[in-house]
């Protein structure tokens, strides 16, 4: 009888983050991993007298404060980053920060927003990363970052006090992008505090997508989401070759961002030119059709000449270039979230034949629609 390897999961399952993770390990046991899953939702604190006696011969756990006890079980293991720097001698699995603050910034930034901040835990490797990278991005658009970190020390409501006091510091409109979910729902506390009006005069974008804590927040918070479902999957591909005993490719998996999810806490137009923001709303609302220049100058009642110029002026891009982001942005949601074959989104989307498809995409994103997909699908 083929041999089941023994694998213990430490991995929580309170928040989507950790139920992604464990879909994607899953996905991989089901159908390629000879495995026998032990999973433990309390931590190591609880599973830990209970190792020898399961003989684990792997271990992925989110459970970074208690890895140097995980490591003296002496087999393959797998850390879901969270709080601290990555630990040498295991495989480590990390979100991709970089990419995860510049698409907050180049939300916050395609909403017309001029006053831009970020909010952070203080010394935590992982919170830093997202906020240099948010805020390189910002200074590329000429603008400065107000950034306002977590003391230690300090409780919940005295928390929540301080950041209302700090975002009715600030100029309005105020876009705003927390370290994740859980503290882009605080910023949405705060802002009411102040008496602050969502989201026309503090727009927030949360980290994660967590589907629960986005859809509870009032209004519903727009947020970066992360694809844990593949890191998950990856994770489990590179334990199983470690516990066979092969060599592995790397050892560092990067949970990549995949875009943001827009919902009603972001859902502005800071322009001041109404006819302006009539054409944003109507490229975005026609995002599946070759739109031209024309026919979006004629839907914000200005002449082709006069909205290219409000255009650059506002939003230091033109019109064209605004088109082909937005329906890049939505072919990317569809690669990502379908199975859909190439050949019908093009379809889908208005695009004459796959080479002109992949020759518009390949253009704004610098990859082919394939390897967009084999990049950053599920799984």
């Amino acid at each position: 009888m083929p041999h089941l390897y023994r694998v213990l999961l430490l991995i929580e399952s309170s928040r989507a983050s950790g139920r992604s993770l464990l879909r994607g390990i899953a996905g991989f046991a089901r159908h390629h991993g000879r495995w026998l899953c032990h999973w433990e939702t309390g931590g190591l604190e609880k599973a830990w007298p209970h190792l020898r006696a399961f003989q684990a011969e792997g271990i992925i756990m989110r459970d970074v404060d208690r890895v140097d006890e995980a490591l003296e079980y002496h087999v393959p293991l797998v850390v879901v980053g969270h709080s601290r720097q990555e630990i040498p001698g295991v495989v480590n699995l990390v979100s991709d920060s970089e990419t995860i603050g510049r698409l907050g910034a180049e939300h916050l930034l395609n909403c017309g927003l001029k006053n831009i901040a970020f909010y952070g835990l203080a010394g935590v490797p992982w919170s830093e990363e997202r906020a240099a990278s948010f805020t390189a991005r910002v200074a590329e658009a000429g603008l400065e970052t107000h950034q306002y970190r977590t003391p230690p020390g300090i409780s919940s409501e005295e928390e929540r006090q301080a950041l209302a006091r700090w975002l009715a510091s600030l100029p309005h409109p105020l876009g705003v992008m927390a370290c994740n979910d859980d503290h882009g729902q605080q910023v949405i506390e705060a802002a009411k505090i102040a008496g602050l009006r969502l989201p026309d005069e503090v727009a927030v974008l949360g980290v994660d997508n967590d589907e629960l804590v986005c859809e509870l927040s009032s209004p519903p918070m727009s947020s970066v989401a992360v694809n844990f479902e593949r890191a998950g999957y990856e994770s489990a591909q590179l334990l199983d070759r470690l516990m066979r005993g092969q060599s592995p490719p790397a050892m560092r998996i990067v949970a990549r961002a995949v875009g943001v999810v827009t919902r009603q806490s972001t859902d502005i137009l800071a322009v001041q030119d109404v006819r302006v923001a009539a054409a944003l709303r109507y490229i975005r609302t026609h995002a599946d059709v070759p739109l031209t220049v024309t026919e979006v100058a004629r839907a914000s009642g200005m002449s082709r000449r006069a909205l290219e110029k409000q255009f650059r002026a506002l939003l230091d891009r033109s019109i064209r270039r605004e088109i082909a982001r937005v329906r890049v942005e939505r072919i990317c949601r569809l690669l990502e979230e379908t199975n859909q074959p190439i050949s019908q989104i093009a379809e889908a989307m208005g695009f004459v034949g796959q080479e002109h498809f992949a020759r518009y995409f390949r253009a704004e994103k610098g990859i082919t629609p394939l390897a967009y997909r084999r990049k950053f699908a599920r799984y």
